[in-house]
């Protein structure tokens, strides 16, 4: 191909990068893909979730900690990245507790979709990343994280939408992150379990025993032998993942073993593709792709 392939990822929160998709990202960036993470907020809000990083100077400076700990997992995953601006909304103990003022999640869809439309025309990306309508979680952020990118994808290439932010470009594919599912958290259960391993996975499960799949999964991208990037990625995040803790809980080489993809929905195609896919990019052809602008 005369140009290469670009991949945008869009998140929540700086260190859902590294827990969703990193390791796909991680191959096609050295496979020749351009990839680009957008991320909403700076996870203002977030709490410290590393018992060794729980410390007043790191709480007092969040905001400051949490993006240099994104600019080190970029690096360790080699792709671009750029903050969308908005603030984190926190994740509320009960329905009835407000959000906060200006937060991401009480934005209008227009306004929280603007600078996101804006990255789409600017990078040109062939396949979008990001959360299924319930957010992956219910967290607000995840849940207008999901708004804000279909939004995009249906809008960019429309030159009357958002007529001030670029030239249009229509993305030809959108997917949901599907790598937390009952069905892939079983099958490492079992095997942890069959070889005389404690599990962590067994609260995970029984959260899904009355909670159906409501998106089947299309597509599982082999991307095993890049774990070890996904695993470092993740820890560059040290508020958020505590080495010792649930994300660590299997083993590398028993998930490489028995899970060794990432796996995902295609919500939109604008190209013929047969199901099940293997490669994000399955059904884009070399007169599908055109130089980027940025």
């Amino acid at each position: 191909m005369s140009a290469p392939l670009r991949l945008m990822a869009v998140h929540a929160h700086p260190d859902d990068e590294s827990s969703k998709g990193a390791a796909t990202m991680a191959r096609y960036v050295r496979e020749g893909v351009e990839v680009l993470v957008c991320t909403l907020t700076g996870g203002e809000r977030g709490s410290v979730l590393n018992p060794k990083m729980d410390r007043p100077e790191i709480v007092a400076n969040i905001a400051e900690v949490r993006r240099a700990e994104m600019a080190r997992a970029r690096e360790i995953l080699g792709v671009e990245q750029r903050f969308m601006g908005f603030v984190d909304s926190g994740l509320p103990e009960s329905e009835e507790e407000p959000l906060p003022d200006g937060c991401f999640a009480v934005q209008k869809l227009e306004d929280a979709s603007r600078p996101l439309v804006a990255a789409v025309r600017d990078f040109r990306p062939h396949v979008i990343l990001t959360y299924d309508d319930d957010g992956g979680y219910p967290h607000p952020d995840h849940i207008m994280t999901n708004r804000v990118s279909v939004e995009a994808f249906e809008a960019a290439g429309d030159p009357d939408r958002y007529p001030d932010a670029g030239d249009p470009w229509q993305p030809l594919k959108l997917y949901y992150q599907m790598g937390f599912t009952k069905e892939r958290f079983e099958a490492l259960h079992e095997a942890m379990t069959s070889r005389g391993l404690g599990s962590p996975y067994s609260d995970w499960i029984s959260r899904w025993e009355d909670r159906p799949a409501k998106w089947p999964v299309t597509t599982r991208v082999p991307c095993g032998e890049y774990f070890d990037i996904r695993d470092e990625a993740l820890l560059a995040h040290a508020t958020q993942v505590d080495p010792e803790g649930f994300w660590f809980g299997c083993p590398r080489e028993l998930q490489q073993e028995i899970w060794p993809t990432e796996d995902y929905h295609l919500a939109r195609s604008l190209v013929d593709t047969e199901l099940p896919e293997d490669d994000l990019f399955a059904g884009i052809h070399a007169d599908d792709v055109s130089p980027a602008c940025h």
